[in-house]
């Protein structure tokens, strides 16, 4: 779950089985009782026709929360890490961030590491996009430690420059203005 939108659609369907929630959470669920086999089917059933998936295996839930802490930090969070990532990783899931590096590169295909810049990279876009911020503006916000770094990433990643990038958006955008 990665939206407002996925949380509110569990718990509805928590309460239409008469479950009570304790805390719904990105990729996590914590209820009071325990779930019959049935209910399990039904929220199962459920939550894919609402585009859901519901992820029995510790392993895939362990992915997903990875998923959720690099999302959070790349999109949301403000402040920048007092700690390395690594740490901070491994102190939010509880796991040692070799194990955690190991089983998401086996799982994910892609490094921990290339997964976190490719969403740093993607809330980059959406701020050039934006146009409120200058380049300097956004590395700063995105906790880069200087525009020259940001620009190296975000064309090692997307093979432009992000001034580059910025002039193919104003180009497609005048282009729809002479229609």
């Amino acid at each position: 779950m990665v939206c407002i939108r996925c949380k509110m659609v569990v718990k509805d369907e928590l309460k239409k089985l008469g479950l009570h929630y304790i805390v719904v959470e990105l990729g996590e669920a914590e209820i009071m009782e325990n779930m019959s086999p049935v209910q399990h089917e039904r929220f199962k059933a459920a939550l894919l026709k609402s585009g859901l998936e519901l992820m029995d295996d510790k392993r895939s839930v362990l992915i997903q929360k990875i998923k959720n802490v690099i999302i959070e930090l790349a999109h949301y969070s403000e402040e920048p890490l007092a700690i390395k990532f690594s740490e901070y990783l491994s102190q939010k899931l509880g796991h040692d961030y070799t194990y955690l590096a190991n089983l998401f590169s086996e799982v994910q295909g892609t490094t921990i590491e290339k997964f976190y810049i490719a969403h740093k990279i993607e809330r980059v876009k959406e701020l050039l996009v934006y146009n409120e911020l200058n380049l300097t503006e956004i590395a700063f916000r995105m906790h880069y430690s200087s525009v020259a770094h940001l620009s190296a990433q975000f064309k090692k990643v997307t093979g432009l420059t992000p001034s580059h990038f910025k002039q193919l958006r104003n180009k497609r955008r005048s282009m729809l203005e002479d229609v």
